[in-house]
């Protein structure tokens, strides 16, 4: 349950041999490989470039089964939900299908299919659109090629909006011009206009002023009813073949898990293949300088026993080298691996903030609901998502949470809000016999419980800072800038409470005194550069900074605002319901479909405010305490699958 020691190698081996290698390690999946620019080794000798060419034709191969499977999606049977697991594949079957020499030929039909659909459906919305374009025109017995061979006299076709028809017909008289109308198209009628050419400025000019659409047919001959007619069959051939294209497609897409095998599969041969492209080494030997988790190291070194060619070397990472950072935890702590994910991974030199950060983020989230009917719902819906994604991290972490909920909910009285003391009065007394307190009686009460885990999570954070430092020998560090802090807290914390009244006044008085020590700690010795005067005004403002840490502590007031919204939600909700139902029969079928969604709704909001609330509180105030954080992931080369899964006990 810690951060995960590393240790670093280098590999030497002959280029006959890396490629094989690399295989086996991404089979086992515990190193990480460096490329040229990231290892040290290529800093010490810079002759020692990447010396393997980029493998473009594998991209390419990979490219191309990728847009082959995201076309043929479209054409498989649709899966039956979102949430279903990706396929299961034997060892066996994933082995002949990866050395099937017949499947790539069939990406090549599909990417051919695919193209051929593309231009028909193209072809099919140019000739709609030109069969379009010539419907009104229909009835036009004149060759349209003849309609621009007038010699005297000019013709215009096009559209005149039906509104200024008979103005247009009365104004071209005084061009000697004449309007023929052949047919309409919605509200604008296709006309021809015939005029002498000497008139044909005047006319346009005309027409432009009623928005007259001019048509052209260049490129066209013979008749609009024999050009329809000709585009009519152009267009049934055209989807015919596209209908045995997309037929084809069906066809084809029977093969698409087998495709999907072949993508996973050379997804991770271009991975091994990157490596080795990217590391350092010779004419004839490849460098594979890397991490390794220590506790494998021993695996690594038996992998390295089977290859003769390949010689393993333990060396000690460089001081200004960012080792990466994998965490480790127990099963029944891993899914607060998300939290801690999302804020990014420790430095190697810090502590694992996931056990600490567990409990405290699972009870504040169930505070921030606090309501034991909303916490069964998610426990229902989370066992059902459970089985649906095999058991993801973040859905277990919410089951978690979702207990927590119903503790929560059940000592402070929560159950839809106040629906049990509204619906079911008979349940009173079960109700009053699990509750602690109810939050809108004693409102202080949720308060005070509040600001208590607050503090507590927070000088939880200080004894871990100070626990960390001095483990790590840095004991003047643990001491000047985290045990004085501790105990001046405390001591202000007890003294406080001496004042007001809960405490013996004696008490207060002796943790008062007491007080003195560490804030003159804290104003000697926090600071320790610079001279004594800086050092001692630096001192004084940061035992000043005593006023941050209310401020965190105040911070954790959300959690009862929170709690106090999400009962206040169910209950003008119940209350809606309450004045529904009181209509009749129509108001309780009414009356049930709002209690219904409006609580779900309730459950969704309120959960995604106590996450991210309860999130909040661990990155900015818990974790500020005693974590450096930016450490770099450890990435190890390994098999990695999108579309599939391989079934581990075909492996055995």
């Amino acid at each position: 349950m810690a951060v995960a020691r590393m240790a670093k190698f280098i590999i030497v081996t002959h280029r006959a041999e890396a490629a094989r290698l690399l295989e086996t390690l991404q089979a086992e999946g515990i190193c990480q490989i460096l490329n040229a620019e990231e290892a040290v080794v290529t800093r010490d000798e810079p002759d020692l470039a990447a010396g393997a060419e980029r493998p473009r034709d594998l991209e390419d191969f990979l490219g191309a089964l990728e847009a082959s499977i995201k076309f043929l999606s479209g054409y498989a049977p649709k899966r039956g939900s979102v949430f279903e697991p990706r396929s299961l594949v034997d060892q066996k079957s994933y082995n002949e299908v990866v050395s099937d020499p017949w499947l790539p030929r069939v990406a090549q039909r599909a990417r051919t299919c695919a193209a051929d659909i593309e231009k028909l459906r193209t072809r099919i919305e140019e000739l709609n659109s030109s069969l379009e374009h010539l419907a009104p025109w229909k009835a036009l017995a004149t060759p349209v090629e003849q309609i621009a061979s007038l010699t005297q006299l000019a013709a215009l076709p096009g559209l005149v909006p039906a509104q200024h028809l008979d103005k247009v017909n009365a104004d071209l008289d005084q061009f000697d011009a004449v309007l023929e109308q052949i047919g309409r198209a919605n509200t604008r009628a296709a006309c021809i206009i015939v005029c002498p050419k000497d008139n044909v400025t005047d006319v346009q000019r005309l027409l432009r002023l009623v928005d007259f659409e001019p048509v052209s047919f260049e490129g066209l001959t013979g008749t609009v009813a024999d050009l329809m007619d000709e585009y009519t069959q152009m267009l049934r051939r055209a989807r015919e073949q596209l209908r045995s294209h997309n037929n084809m497609a069906v066809e084809l897409s029977k093969s698409l898990l087998k495709l999907r095998i072949l993508c996973d599969h050379h997804r991770n041969l271009l991975r091994r293949e990157q490596a080795r492209s990217v590391a350092p080494g010779t004419e004839s030997t490849v460098i594979l300088e890397g991490w390794v988790k220590q506790r494998d190291y021993s695996r690594l070194e038996k992998i390295l026993s089977g290859f003769a060619a390949s010689g393993l070397t333990r060396v000690e990472p460089a001081e200004d080298e960012d080792v990466p950072v994998e965490i480790d935890n127990a099963r029944t702590v891993e899914p607060f691996e998300v939290i801690t994910r999302l804020y990014g991974m420790p430095h190697s030199t810090d502590v694992d903030p996931t056990p600490l950060l567990a409990p405290f983020f699972g009870l504040f989230f169930g505070i921030c609901l606090t309501d034991a009917a909303y916490g069964l719902v998610m426990i229902g819906f989370l066992w059902w998502l459970l089985k649906k994604t095999k058991g993801a991290r973040f859905i277990r972490m919410m089951m978690f949470c979702s207990v927590t909920t119903v503790v929560a909910g059940a000592l402070t009285g929560g159950w839809c809000g106040d629906a049990i003391q509204v619906f079911v009065p008979r349940l009173k007394a079960f109700r009053q016999s699990l509750m602690w307190f109810d939050p809108l009686d004693k409102p202080m009460h949720f308060f005070v419980i509040s600001l208590a885990l607050g503090y507590l999570q927070i000088m939880f954070g200080v004894a871990v800072a100070f626990w960390r430092k001095w483990k790590r020998g840095q004991k003047k560090y643990a001491l000047c800038d985290h045990l004085t802090w501790f105990v001046w807290l405390n001591c202000l914390v007890v003294f406080g409470m001496a004042k007001a009244g809960y405490l013996p006044e004696s008490v207060g008085m002796l943790f008062g005194f007491l007080a003195i020590v560490p804030a003159a700690a804290i104003v000697l010795f926090s600071e320790r550069e610079g001279g004594l005067v800086t050092r001692i005004g630096m001192g004084c403002y940061n035992l000043f900074s005593t006023v941050f840490y209310v401020g965190d502590v105040l911070s954790y007031i959300r959690l009862m605002a929170l709690g106090m919204v999400t009962a206040g939600f169910g209950m003008a909700i119940n209350e809606i319901v309450a004045k529904v139902m009181a209509l009749g029969a129509i108001g309780w079928i009414l009356g049930g479909v709002i209690f219904i969604v409006g609580h779900l709704f309730n459950i969704a909001n309120s959960s995604l405010s106590a996450f991210v609330h309860s999130m909040r509180l661990q990155f900015v105030e818990f974790f500020t305490k005693f974590m450096v954080g930016g450490g770099k992931q450890f990435e190890p080369l390994s098999r990695k699958y999108e579309h599939i899964e391989i079934d581990r006990q075909s492996q055995l």
